[in-house]
């Protein structure tokens, strides 16, 4: 039997995904921050990335603890909160954080740089558990994808205008060498994190008062899940042990020394390959126990779910590594030889890729005629390309390098036309656009490479909406359960980034994208497998038909 289609609630997702914004902005700000770190306090590659691991693992470790609490007082907290407290929390708690950035700022000391990240994107964690089983909930299921493009829009403009914010707070200027960046002073941070501050703040209040947005509850009883439970500790453990000795060793002057000789460069990288192993050893364990013996294990019962939180891992791995790393790359002759203060660009230009695809991604939520429809995938992708060089051009950026970027829309229009807005079907797609890419950008040096690289973001801008909406598709009374456990996937953007970032120590910046090569087969993978999986359920996002299972 069909669901009736439901409409969706302009007026509380208006007001919802004003949130969005600040993710893109701290998030795309760090590809910005990572490659000035690394000059001002004499970084490799791999330290450098640990701004990553600092600011993505406190996803993992805020949703991890919001589940472990609803198991020990046996009942769903984010529910009995709402959904709109939940936000409100996360986004006090990441005031909390803005502040201790500005303290740490002051001190200059990058540990504790990395303390105060961990506690804004702490307060993110709360946010994005809370947000995005919300968006999906505000309207019809089978558009839920389209609503997270739209709110993805926004978070991506958020991304755009960041690197530029950032980079002008850190260099000052447009461009600067690295010699001076290391005498620099980080004033300007301290501006800018108090801005950030005032505006979390200002942000809590409004959705605090705000009455078109509903509390946001399930009604549905919590049920634990003592097995996931018991996994997820395991695992929490081996990544502590991992990360607490690769923290130990690289604050070792003598281990550090060695490492500037070229001695024990493999220990970052064993450790870094350890802790995916543990990852993707534990889902797999989760996966195959689950479909003996399901009770227990709650929303991993579901191998949708399963294999999402590994395609969400995967996933933010790979869009945090492209960037992260791409800094290192514009350094190297063969790809301009930039300086440090001239990637903003760049990076703004790889975040705004995302928000091209996924502006163009939310056309579907619209109701138009098929000729407005065909007319606007054109328009809409064109207008956000030029919203991009407007925000880097207003500030002063070169763009020249960039206005030839425009001819690679062309494939996420055609990628978009064929995706149809079938979210299986999409990301099949875009995976494939995005293997293909990144060979590009491996066999290529110079211009051809950097823009295939930056395709990435074009490629991966849909992705996130389509993987969330099929991994808790059908999950019923789990739905809550299941999107804490995609959030802390969102690990995989501390994890894969320094390993690819000590892959480039080790061979060479260029060569380490073979990284991304992966990454994108796995999400064409899962695509592929979710939709079988789905079927099996009586769950067909592709038709636009879903059934009811639950």
């Amino acid at each position: 039997m069909n669901k009736s289609k439901q409409t969706t609630n302009w007026g509380a997702l208006s007001v919802l995904i004003s949130v969005f914004f600040f993710w893109g902005f701290i998030a795309a700000g760090n590809g910005v921050f990572i490659p000035f770190c690394k000059a001002k306090f004499g970084l490799d590659q791999f330290q450098s990335q640990l701004i990553d691991f600092a600011f993505y693992g406190a996803y993992y470790l805020g949703a991890l603890v919001l589940f472990l609490v609803s198991g020990k007082r046996k009942l769903d907290i984010l529910n009995k909160w709402g959904f709109k407290n939940g936000i409100i929390y996360g986004l006090l708690l990441s005031t909390l954080g803005a502040i201790a950035m500005i303290g740490a700022v002051s001190l200059g000391v990058y540990g504790l740089i990395l303390g105060a990240l961990f506690i804004v994107a702490l307060g993110f964690s709360l946010q994005q558990t809370s947000a995005q089983p919300f968006t999906i909930s505000l309207g019809d299921p089978s558009a839920g994808a389209s609503r997270l493009n739209l709110a993805g829009g926004v978070n991506s403009l958020g991304t755009t205008i960041g690197p530029i914010v950032v980079g002008l707070a850190l260099f000052g200027s447009i461009t600067i060498s690295d010699e001076k960046i290391q005498s620099s002073s980080l004033s300007l941070m301290l501006t800018l994190y108090a801005a950030v501050a005032l505006l979390f703040l200002a942000a809590a209040g409004i959705f605090f008062f705000s009455k078109k947005l509903p509390a946001g509850r399930n009604d549905e009883p919590f049920e634990k899940a003592e097995k996931a439970q018991n996994l997820l500790l395991v695992l929490s453990f081996l990544l502590v042990c991992i990360f607490g000795y690769i923290f130990s060793r690289y604050t070792d002057s003598s281990f550090l020394e060695n490492v500037k000789n070229h001695v024990h460069d493999y220990v970052g990288l064993s450790l870094s390959f350890l802790a995916l192993i543990a990852v993707v050893g534990a889902l797999f364990y989760a996966n195959v126990s689950a479909k003996k013996a399901p009770n227990g294990w709650g929303a991993m019962q579901y191998p949708q779910l399963i294999l999402g939180m590994l395609a969400i891992f995967t996933y933010v791995g790979l869009e945090v590594a492209i960037q992260s790393n791409l800094g290192e790359l514009l350094k190297h002759p063969d790809f301009g030889a930039f300086q440090s203060g001239e990637i903003a660009p760049f990076i703004s230009m790889y975040w705004g890729s995302l928000m091209i695809g996924r502006w163009t991604g939310a056309i579907s939520l619209f109701s138009v005629s098929k000729s407005v429809r065909t007319v606007l995938m054109i328009l809409v992708p064109v207008l956000a390309f030029g919203v991009v060089l407007f925000f880097n051009t207003v500030v002063g950026h070169d763009m020249s390098n960039l206005y030839l970027y425009i001819i690679c829309l062309v494939f996420l229009i055609v990628g978009s036309i064929i995706g149809a807005d079938k979210p299986a079907k999409s990301l099949l797609v875009f995976s494939l656009l995005g293997v293909l890419a990144m060979l590009v950008g491996l066999a290529t040096t110079g211009t051809i490479s950097i823009y295939a690289f930056l395709c990435g973001g074009l490629f991966c801008s849909i992705m996130w909406p389509c993987i969330f909406s099929l991994s808790i598709a059908g999950l019923g009374k789990y739905t809550s359960q299941g999107s804490a456990f995609l959030i802390m996937m969102i690990l995989g953007g501390g994890i894969i980034p320094p390993l690819q970032g000590k892959l480039a120590d080790i061979i060479d910046i260029h060569s380490s994208y073979w990284v991304p090569v992966a990454c994108f087969g796995y999400l064409a993978f899962f695509a592929v497998r979710v939709r079988s999986i789905l079927a099996k359920q009586g769950i067909n996002y592709d038709s636009n038909e879903t059934k009811s299972v639950h």
